[in-house]
């Protein structure tokens, strides 16, 4: 079961462009081929949606999906691709299916692409990310509880050695503590445990030299103090722009880029030990791919979506994993004309899993890229009887609306809600 919500897309004219953003580095000379910077200048029309977009950020606290940077197609300076605006934070309220913007103020992070993000009792951090001038280790924190006017970013200074400067990495929550591991960046500055590989095109370039890496660091978020686990078993090669999702004590990691090759190995870490496993499963399995979606659905269950695979074939394919039969299924849905690459997913309390943005085709193709800012909704479990409801009274609110003020003033509040909004739903 899936369905489609569509936004209003206004594709800006571009005349050149030569972007260094990706988990892909062949053909991209280069830092001073990077997106323009969001410029405080630039006219932006005012849209009751965000824009299209990919390498952003989207974490959701169960009813809200919070979505952040990553960059568009626009003209600006000459370039076809540019940061979305830094003070920007797009909140999704996945009920109604609205949106609402809302500038943010305080140690604002540069715009970037490729950073990571998670949610924590509705606290949002961010980490790392390629920004205008290069890689970040830096970390940020923003309180969307906050009862402010105007959201604040804060600048946390950590204790401890930091992960080095890098992007497209992955992260897991497990008893407060965020765990880090892999992603493309510079070489580290200080001693760490893991691997680290250089990429020889990254020599080329006029800046510093970047590579991929196998590293796992944990931030305890009591007391913002980095550290690094010693851990054992099978270790993942280092790699970047792959999945990770977190059940119980497993941070499960599936496929990522390393060097020229885009994998569909799947690992998972014990964040009680720090024992490395690989999971090697039976009949068929999705292929290779990079800068897809992994989520987690249930206690027993998760959901893989897109990427991008070796040939540069952007991917539409969705499968299901089951832990307890350790297989993976393919899962039909209504959305194979819709590839989606570097786009994030976040699980609602409905059961379903929401795709925003992303590309629909290859990103590296610059000037061609098709950034989108569609949703994409997986209904991966039956929808609960008031949900039901209150579809059937929007499909039929010519009939019933003389009716509405009857509802208990919550339910109706969610009615007008959703009457306002202009979803479509599917099968």
């Amino acid at each position: 079961m899936s369905r489609q919500r569509t936004c209003r897309e206004e594709p800006p004219p571009a005349r050149r462009a030569r972007p260094e953003m990706a988990d892909e580095n062949e053909e991209l000379p280069a830092d001073e081929e990077l997106p323009a910077p969001a410029e405080d200048g630039f006219e932006q029309l005012e849209n009751d949606s965000p824009a299209e977009r990919s390498g952003h950020v989207a974490v959701t606290d169960g009813r809200c999906m919070y979505v952040w940077g990553g960059y568009k197609n626009a003209q600006v300076r000459g370039f076809y691709d540019f940061y979305l605006p830094r003070d920007e934070i797009w909140i999704y309220n996945m009920e109604t299916g609205r949106w609402k913007k809302s500038k943010t103020e305080g140690d604002v992070p540069p715009s970037m692409s490729g950073s990571c993000a998670v949610c924590v009792d509705r606290v949002v951090y961010l980490f790392g990310g390629h920004h205008a001038r290069g890689n970040t280790n830096k970390f940020y924190m923003l309180n969307s509880r906050s009862t402010d006017k105007v959201l604040q970013w804060v600048r946390v200074e950590c204790q401890g050695v930091p992960p080095s400067s890098k992007d497209k990495l992955g992260v897991w929550v497990y008893k407060n503590r965020l765990i880090f591991f892999g992603g493309y960046g510079y070489f580290p500055e200080g001693k760490q445990r893991g691997t680290f590989e250089f990429d020889e095109t990254s020599f080329w370039n006029s800046g510093l030299p970047r590579g991929w890496n196998d590293h796992v660091h944990v931030l305890d978020l009591e007391t913002f103090t980095w550290s690094q686990p010693i851990t054992t078993g099978k270790t993942p090669s280092p790699r970047a722009a792959h999945a990770c999702a977190t059940i119980g004590n497993r941070g499960y990691v599936f496929g990522g880029r390393y060097r020229e090759s885009r994998m569909n190995d799947f690992y998972y870490l014990n964040l009680d030990t720090w024992e490395w496993n690989e999971i090697l499963t039976q009949g068929i399995c999705p292929v290779g791919r990079s800068w897809h979606s992994l989520t987690p659905i249930s206690s027993d269950h998760l959901f893989l979506f897109g990427g991008f695979t070796t040939d540069k074939q952007p991917l539409s394919d969705a499968w299901i994993y089951c832990i307890s039969k350790n297989e993976w299924v393919q899962f039909e849905h209504n959305y194979s004309e819709k590839p989606r690459l570097w786009h994030t997913a976040c699980a609602s309390e409905e059961g379903e899993v929401i795709i925003f943005g992303g590309c629909a085709n290859n990103l590296l193709a610059h000037s061609k890229a098709a950034h989108s800012n569609e949703i994409l909704v997986f209904s991966l479990q039956p929808r609960s009887l008031v949900r039901l409801c209150l579809e059937a009274v929007i499909c039929f609110k010519e009939m019933l609306a003389s009716s509405w003020n009857c509802l208990p003033k919550h339910l109706l509040h969610s009615v007008n809600q959703r009457f306002g909004s202009n979803n479509t739903s599917g099968s």
